[in-house]
């Protein structure tokens, strides 16, 4: 027992000239302990999230230390989920507390929140690396829907244009867009469709917007799919009436073309007033109605000749769709010759050599 005794004490005595040789008279090596600067909790957690939804998570953040310039958060070992705004989380400030909102992708059916470390950054720019508030597995539902199911989840999916053409002869090309909150956009997809593909999209965690086209077979009288409203937590269906004139189109009027069906009314006004000079001859014998009757035949002939070929330069990119930035599905490896189909500001509608129809910016027009 003595010896265990002088052992501890001798142990002891090693320790503090230990200490005491690391101290000079200008400078302490002693380690301080540093105090608790930032105290983290969760505000809001989501109890139940379907697979393929954006969610929020609010860090609720309480600091000691008045007068600093910001916090600072790093997300480390999540798992299944991705953030969209990992470095800028959307702040709210209330009395001495800050409520920071960071938004996730849930991607996969097991996924986990990070591990959020904050940093408290001081007014002369010093950091002090201080708490990290522990992630938690989530509850992750999901779905099982039906064939029609377009892959977007979203608190609001909204129909705003939408304008349906022929393909080819067994199919039509419907070109739509849509207007979603809180939806990850990007996701969008149509099953059964013959070809499909995003013209343009705008993406955001709150609002979203999508221009698309699908191609559709020409039996098709209602084309429809289905989103899941999550809002409402049921699915609801997006309707498109499939009408085929002309390239109608029913409220995007920068795509909207020549309207062919004017054409036709002024072929008949023509010809009344043909009719009607020809009339006139007959009774006043006045040959001078002659002009009432040659202009209106040869207005007549001019719309009614069939419509020319154009040259379309080598090189040239031949679009699914009028739109700037589009689907290009071929380019002309040759200087060649397409019937003209009509025209819309910018572009020249033509009939491939496959019976397919496609649409030339104008600057790919042959200037000669």
């Amino acid at each position: 027992m003595i010896r265990l005794l002088f052992i501890g004490l001798l142990f002891f005595i090693t320790l503090r000239a230990d200490f005491f040789a690391a101290t000079d008279d200008n400078q302490s090596h002693v380690v301080a302990v540093i105090p608790k600067v930032l105290y983290l909790s969760f505000k809001e957690i989501p109890t139940r999230i379907l697979q393929g939804e954006i969610f929020s998570v609010t860090i609720k953040t309480l600091s000691t230390i008045k007068d600093f310039k910001d916090i600072k958060y790093e997300l480390l070992n999540y798992r299944g989920i991705e953030p969209l705004n990992y470095s800028l989380p959307y702040r709210e400030i209330d009395s001495k507390y800050y409520y920071d909102t960071f938004y996730f992708l849930l991607k996969e059916s097991s996924a986990r929140l990070p591990d959020f470390t904050a940093t408290l950054v001081s007014e002369d720019e010093t950091e002090f690396k201080q708490t990290t508030l522990l992630g938690k597995e989530l509850n992750v539902v999901t779905l099982n829907p039906k064939k029609d199911f377009s892959n977007i989840i979203a608190d609001s999916f909204e129909l705003l244009e939408y304008k349906t053409t022929s393909y080819d002869k067994k199919h039509n090309i419907v070109l739509f867009v849509v207007a979603a909150k809180n939806c990850d956009i990007k996701s969008f997809h149509l099953n059964g469709v013959y070809k499909q593909g995003a013209e343009s999209q705008t993406e955001s965690i709150f609002e979203s917007k999508l221009t698309y086209y699908a191609v559709i077979d020409k039996e098709i009288q209602n084309f429809s799919f289905s989103y899941f409203n999550s809002k409402k937590n049921r699915f609801d269906m997006i309707n498109i009436p499939i009408i085929v004139d002309d390239d109608s189109v029913t409220t995007q009027s920068d795509l909207k073309p020549t309207d062919q069906s004017k054409e036709l009314l002024k072929m008949t006004i023509a010809a009344g007033v043909g009719i009607l000079g020809f009339v006139f001859i007959l009774f006043r014998r006045k040959y001078i109605y002659l002009v009432f009757v040659v202009i209106p035949l040869i207005y007549i002939a001019y719309i009614g000749m069939p419509q020319k070929d154009v040259c379309i330069k080598q090189g040239a990119d031949i679009y699914l769709l009028p739109v700037y930035n589009g689907t290009i599905f071929e380019t002309t490896e040759a200087e060649i010759y397409l019937q003209k189909e009509g025209n819309i500001k910018g572009f020249v509608k033509v009939k491939l050599q496959n019976e397919k129809i496609g649409w030339v910016k104008n600057e790919d027009i042959c200037s000669y």
